[in-house]
């Protein structure tokens, strides 16, 4: 999808002139398979918006244990900077599972453009609020459900994500072991 069609979608650019200024700020960049977009304690500033592609966000803990917090399949927005960084350096790696294609703006430049347009300032104040929300759902995805539910709540989420992404990642994504997963997966293949 090319960038000008990605914004056009949004309610907050429809009939203005301030979409063609704003899409003029963002830089697209094409990652390989196996590429990484930030490494996890690297020094991150950008925003980015998935234009081709699948992507992964993950984080190592100190035993080397990968534990996968984000999907994207495109086209969608990367979870919003503020969000996963602290102090200017990445708390996530973001790994690309196919060929990629991607749009950047430096954090601070979309700041300083949602000053001066009410449209990015809304846009990008929606984007938070869905960001946010995800990462609730999520936490309470984990602290309420079971697995067969949390299973379950995955499928509605994330239709046909199973079919994209490695089952180690989902199972870590979704706070079990893998052959929990496996085990969940037969039993609710006949439903």
């Amino acid at each position: 999808m090319d960038l000008r069609t990605f914004f056009m979608k949004s309610p907050d650019f429809a009939g203005t002139e301030d979409a063609a200024i704003f899409i003029s700020k963002w830089a697209q960049k094409q990652f390989t398979q196996g590429a990484y977009l930030t490494q996890q304690e690297s020094p991150e500033t950008d925003e980015f918006i998935l234009l081709e592609g699948c992507l992964t966000s993950t984080i190592c803990d100190a035993q080397g244990t990968e534990i996968c917090v984000g999907f994207y399949v495109a086209p969608c927005i990367v979870t919003p900077n503020i969000a996963r960084t602290r102090a200017g350096a990445s708390l996530v790696s973001i790994c690309c599972t196919t060929d990629v294609t991607v749009a950047r703006i430096d954090s601070d430049l979309l700041t300083n453009e949602m000053i001066s347009s009410a449209s990015v300032r809304n846009w990008a104040n929606g984007v938070l609020r869905d960001a946010l929300n995800a990462k609730a759902d999520r936490e309470w995805c984990l602290a309420a459900l079971g697995g067969a539910d949390r299973l379950a709540w995955f499928r509605e989420t994330f239709p046909g994500y199973e079919q994209v992404f490695r089952h180690s990642l989902i199972a870590s994504f979704l706070g079990v072991t893998p052959v929990t997963l496996s085990r969940l997966r037969a039993e609710n293949k006949g439903r």
